[in-house]
């Protein structure tokens, strides 16, 4: 059975999962990369180091950004959030979204010692000044989502 998730499963599929599919276009290209993230019900939060995704959404802030979570072939949920890329400029709201990713992110590495991504460092106070960090929003104007069953 093919069917629409309602609002409150659309944010709790949105909650649950870590990473997600970002979409962007701009100069005629598209392009899709997965992204870890966090969401708290207004907002989708990431970061990234200075890039391609970057200068594409500088250009073209409208991007979409999708989750899924896969049973099998024949049972999933699948959720496609559209909206406007927004970069964080503020260094007290950048290093609270970082926490924000690296407490979501860091319980799922295989060893406490991993470092988790790109851009993050042990030390808060590289944040903004040795470590180029671009953290980002997505204020999100739509909703979707679908799921077979």
């Amino acid at each position: 059975m093919l069917g629409e998730l309602n609002d409150k499963e659309i944010d709790a599929l949105l909650h649950k999962q870590v990473t997600g599919r970002l979409g962007c276009h701009a100069d005629g290209t598209t392009y899709v990369v997965p992204v870890n993230y966090t969401y708290d019900g207004n907002f989708i939060y990431a970061h990234s180091a200075n890039g391609m995704k970057i200068n594409m959404m500088r250009k073209n802030p409208a991007v979409c950004f999708e989750v899924d979570e896969i049973a099998h072939v024949f049972r999933w949920k699948s959720v496609i959030v559209w909206g406007r890329f927004e970069e964080v400029d503020d260094l007290d709201e950048k290093q609270r979204i970082m926490q924000g990713l690296i407490h979501r992110i860091m319980p799922l590495a295989d060893q406490p010692t991993d470092h988790p991504s790109h851009g993050i460092t042990s030390q808060e106070a590289d944040v903004g000044t040795t470590v180029e960090l671009i953290v980002y929003r997505i204020a999100i104007t739509k909703k979707t989502g679908r799921f077979e069953r």
